[in-house]
């Protein structure tokens, strides 16, 4: 009414009153009446605010990937933004005279896009992939500092690359790369496995054979000593068979000497009795045999003396006629001869 309006502004909207071209009010969150016909209100928010991207962007072996992320920003100069762009309140003081509030947003999206694609451009496709964070941080500081950026008054608060895809096509070459890689890698580890059993295989079987070496070392020591001790036995027994051949020999020399000993003393003996036999049957050949009978006889015993007697008596049978003999006699004789029996059925 009257052309009196009322603007009221939340604390992340920055207000700007001009008349005559010059601003006579302005602040964040204000709320105050003016006159419409003569004075224009700009609305310039201040509040942070988060910009999604999405671009199809060029490595440098030319091959296509999508950046996806976000851009957080706001205006840290309101009068230079409102001097750029048009922020400009209609009388209600509720909606925008144009759409230039819009282009703000763009504008920050445009120069990420030509910041990531110059990013982007000096990267493989491989080495891009994995450089979201590198990414990130060089855009964001090119982007802080952007001529364009300045000019309009806004500060950047950061940049996140969310991903940075490839392809399909080329995602499949990729993985199955990566698969082939993998799958040589796996293949690999199963060559190193196999061979570290082999060689603990090998190993094993040293030891074993190192063992079987020393084992047999062992028996060979072992035979050699008992062959030592054997050759020893046997020696010594060939020296003890040769002591006792020696001894035996000797023995039989030594028995030897004694038979020739013996045998000598025999024939002196015999040589010795001999010679006193014929110095005795020369003596006696001089003699009266009466006299040499009558000297044998002088140590018998009856029966032998009555058996001499009988003897005399047979040399001279032809001249006897008869002879008598009393019982008595014959009984004394076989007495006599009893003991004497008896005597040697025991010797017997």
């Amino acid at each position: 009414m009257l052309g009196i309006a009322f603007a009221k502004a939340q604390p992340t909207t920055y207000l700007l009153q001009y008349r005559g071209g010059k601003v006579v009010r302005e602040g964040a969150g204000l709320s105050f009446f003016y006159y419409g016909p003569t004075s224009t209100v700009s609305a310039v928010p201040v509040g942070s605010r988060d910009e999604p991207f999405i671009f199809e962007l060029v490595t440098h072996d030319f091959q296509s990937v999508t950046v996806q992320g976000q851009i957080a920003y706001r205006v840290c100069d309101p009068r230079r933004a409102a001097s750029m762009l048009d922020f400009a309140l209609r009388a209600d003081g509720r909606n925008y005279l144009s759409d230039d509030y819009l282009k703000l947003p763009q504008r920050v999206s445009s120069i990420a896009e030509v910041l990531l694609q110059q990013a982007v451009k000096d990267m493989a496709i491989k080495d891009a992939l994995r450089a979201s964070e590198i990414i990130a941080r060089e855009v964001a500081s090119q982007l802080s500092t952007h001529p364009e950026v300045v000019a309009l008054g806004l500060e950047v608060l950061g940049v996140s690359v969310l991903a940075i895809k490839p392809t399909p096509e080329m995602a499949r070459a990729l993985e199955a790369e990566a698969r082939e890689i993998i799958l040589r890698t796996a293949d690999e580890a199963i060559f190193s496995r196999r061979n570290a059993a082999v060689e603990q295989e090998r190993a094993i079987r040293e030891s074993e054979l190192d063992t079987e070496v020393a084992v047999e070392l062992k028996k060979r020591l072992i035979r050699e000593t008992q062959m030592e001790a054997e050759a020893s036995v046997k020696q010594k027994r060939h020296e003890l068979e040769r002591a006792d051949m020696e001894a035996s020999i000797k023995l039989e020399a030594r028995r030897k000497d004694l038979v020739v000993g013996q045998a000598e003393n025999s024939r002196t003996l015999a040589e010795a009795e001999a010679y006193r036999v014929a110095v005795v049957m020369k003596a006696l050949e001089s003699a009266d045999p009466r006299v040499v009978q009558a000297l044998v006889a002088a140590g018998m015993q009856p029966g032998q003396l009555i058996a001499q007697a009988f003897g005399g008596i047979a040399e001279r049978a032809e001249r006897i006629g008869s002879l008598n003999m009393s019982p008595e006699l014959l009984q004394s004789l076989l007495d006599s001869k009893l003991p004497a029996e008896v005597e040697r059925g025991r010797r017997s």
